[in-house]
Order: C-alpha cells, then structure tokens, then sequence
C-alpha cells in the first residue's frame, strides 16, 4: 500500500474513531490523500460534481425516501396492516405473522429497511405489546428481521445506489430481487409459525364479515402503489427513475387529498426529514466518488482481480469469500459505504471471474440486510430501541432464529445463482 493510501485509510479511520459524520471522513481522507500526492485539491470538486451530476440514477433516492416518508406520515400503515390482519390474522402467532406481510407490501412501495421498521413495524410493536402472549424481544426481533425485506423486494434504494456503481440495469436488479425476497417471506412465517405453536401465541379474533368491505376498500388504494410502479416499469411507461417520482406524488395524493391525513405541518416536518435523510445519503456519495478515484489510481480494484486471479478462486469460493467480508463488514460499516466504497474494488474480479452483475448485485444487498440486523452496528436495533425503548440484547436473544435464517437463504443464493436470475432471464433480460 502506498503512502498517500495510507494516509487516507489513516484518516478515514481516524474521523470515524471520533465519531465524524461517515461522509465528512471519507472526504476528510479523499482531501488527505491528494495533499499526501501532491495533487491539485480542485480533484475532490472535480470528482464529486461529476459523479452527482452525471448520474440520472440518483434523482431516485430522494424521491424513494420522500414517498416513504409521507406513507408514515399518513395512515397508510394502519390501513396496509387492518387489510393484512384478515389475510393472515387468524394463523398462529397471527400479529407477528401480518408484519411480515405488511412489510412485503410496503416494500413494493418504499424500497428502504428503516422506513419499514419506523412505519408499519411500530404499528405492529404496539398491538402487539398490549398481548402478554408477545413478548417485548420477541415482537422488536420480528419486525427488524421483516423490515430486511424492504431493500430486496423491489424497489430497493441499495439497488439503485449498486446500479449507480456497477452499471446494471436497475430494472434487471428489481426483478432479480422479487424471488429471494418472497422465499425470504415464506421462511420468516415458517419461523414465526414454529415459534408460535411452540409457545401457543394466539390467533386473532376473526374480523366480522361486514367489516371486510370497508377495511378492503381503505387498504386497496395503499395497495395500488406497487402495482403502479412495478406495471409502469416492466411495461415501458417510465424508467425506474422516474418511477421514484410517480411513487412520491402517488403517495401525496393519497396522505393528503384522498385520505386528508397530511396536514400542513406533517408535510413540512416530512420534507425536512426527507432533505436530511437525502443530505446523508448525497454527502456519502460525495465521499465515495474522490475515495474511488484514489482507489482507482493506486491500482487497488486491478490488484483485487490480480490477486483473485493468481489465487484461482472459483465462482464460489470467492462469492463465500465476499459473503464472510461482507458479513464482517457489515458489523461496523454503513449500507451505503460499502456499496459505494468496496463493491467497486470487487467489480473487476467479478468480471474476471464471469459472475453475473445482477446475482453478485442481490448477493451483495442481503449480506448488507443481514449486517442490519446484529450488532455492533446493527442499525435496524438501535432505530426499533430508539422508538420504543425494547432492549437490543432481548431483540437478539428471540431474532437468531431469524438470523440463522437469513444465513441459510444466502448460502443458497450463493450456490444457486439461478433463484436470482430466474425472474430476469424470464422477463428478457440478458445477462450483465
């Protein structure tokens, strides 16, 4: 490693250890390794405007984050929830069984973990805390272990942000994401029914016939969203892109013109958690175009593939190597720095080694659900124990069995590519 490389890692680490905003130490490091090169600072300008305003792409982030966020703010939670509590409420263990399926939904219309757990998994936490039957572990395990969904099951704001580094088509990435998110669903039920029957958790009261019309009527409209977006899509109406857009007005009309449940206040207080959610996410971004130039002249992703090459990993031998960096990575690090900062150091060995980008894409984004889900990051624990005051240690004494899980789905995903790139293959797309 060269010494201006050091001198980044070195600082880079050294602003984290301070507890610097993540995006302020990757720039902090970008800046120390072109002083450390001697090279003109104007590189770091140069670097990010050309990486955030040539990419069309990432228009659809803040989008995404804004639609999510005027769902929570308005009572499309409760409405996808009373609708799911007729589908699925009368199983064993019946709440815990309608927040997976809320959360399947609300993925087709948010794309983010966080926005899951904060919206509809709260809505859950609390019904089911008013039963003794449900313990406080176990409901905040169950609603972070259902909130993984949001990113897998399309669309996916960590797909977007891949597409934007790898050059894969988002399309091609949400469809590959359709059936490890479902299998991911169906395990998590099997898992809740187990544990449910083990310790005899109730059903709920069977909802009165003449209830249904209405309770269908309020949830359908929630409902269209993702047939919307998925449908404009994969029929041509609208690139991914601008589906973000048609996801966020579909949302505002909803929250505030059908439903009257956006005031002007909750609108306000929306737009403003959504600038700084955007904010983050954009400085991130910032950070990661000067870092990748860096790495990009120091050789580093060419030594990656040199080093893959002389190894003469397999496909799978370096897919399992990538699984247990990614998985060890994602203990301390953010989502959104390891898409930005290590996947394009793998890229070129991923090509080299012929893996499809669609596959390693998806691979990649469920390593980093699982990272969310255990500490020390963890960041869906610490986001459910800020809400509702449930211990992290008990969330992860009743959620390994749903870690054990997810491991399990990975390991297969990892030996059959095919689960991913069936779906894609199907619609017509070619391989990447």
């Amino acid at each position: 490693m060269s010494q201006p490389l050091l001198w980044l890692v070195a600082v880079m680490l050294g602003a984290m250890l301070m507890r610097m905003p993540i995006g302020f130490g990757m720039l902090a490091g970008g800046i120390a390794y072109l002083l450390a090169k001697g090279q003109d600072l104007g590189l770091v300008a140069e670097q990010v405007c050309n990486g955030l305003y040539n990419n069309y792409v990432l228009l659809s982030v803040p989008m995404f984050v804004f639609a999510a966020n005027i769902m929570n703010a308005g009572t499309v939670s409760e409405r996808i929830f009373d609708f799911c509590r007729i589908l699925v409420g009368r199983m064993r263990g019946g709440l815990a069984q309608v927040d997976i399926v809320v959360s399947v939904i609300f993925s087709g219309m948010s794309g983010s973990a966080i926005a899951d757990a904060a919206g509809p998994g709260l809505v859950t936490i609390r019904e089911m805390l008013k039963k003794p039957e449900y313990t406080p572990g176990f409901a905040g395990a169950v609603v972070v272990a259902s909130a993984t969904l949001g990113p897998i099951i399309p669309p996916s704001i960590p797909m977007v942000i891949y597409a934007l580094v790898s050059g894969t088509s988002v399309g091609a990435l949400f469809l590959g994401g359709v059936v490890p998110g479902v299998c991911m669903a169906v395990l998590m039920m099997l898992v809740v029914h187990v544990i449910a029957t083990r310790r005899n958790m109730p059903r709920e009261a069977p909802v009165p016939l003449r209830e249904w019309p209405q309770i269908f009527f309020r949830g359908a409209l929630p409902l269209s969203m993702p047939l919307v977006l998925l449908g404009g899509i994969y029929s041509g109406a609208f690139t991914p892109t601008e589906a973000a857009a048609v996801a966020a007005l579909h949302a505002l009309v909803l929250a505030a013109l059908v439903f009257r449940a956006l005031s002007w206040q909750s609108f306000w207080a929306v737009v403003l958690e959504s600038t700084r959610s955007s904010a983050v996410i954009t400085l991130i971004l910032a950070g990661s175009f000067i870092l990748n130039y860096a790495f990009t002249a120091e050789g580093v992703p060419q030594a990656m593939a040199q080093w893959v090459e002389g190894m003469q990993l397999s496909r799978l031998q370096f897919l399992l190597f990538v699984n247990l960096l990614f998985l060890v990575l994602g203990c301390f690090l953010d989502v959104s720095v390891l898409l930005l900062v290590f996947v394009p150091m793998l890229l070129p060995a991923v090509k080299l080694l012929g893996i499809d980008l669609v596959h390693f894409g998806v691979l990649v984004v469920l390593n980093m659900m699982i990272g969310l889900i255990h500490p020390p990051f963890g960041m869906l624990l610490f986001v459910i124990k800020a809400l509702t005051g449930i211990p992290i240690g008990a969330m992860m004494k009743e959620g390994w069995p749903f870690l054990l899980m997810l491991l399990a789905l990975l390991l297969a995903i990892t030996v059959f590519p095919q689960i991913v790139l069936w779906l894609p293959q199907t619609m017509g797309y070619g391989a990447h």
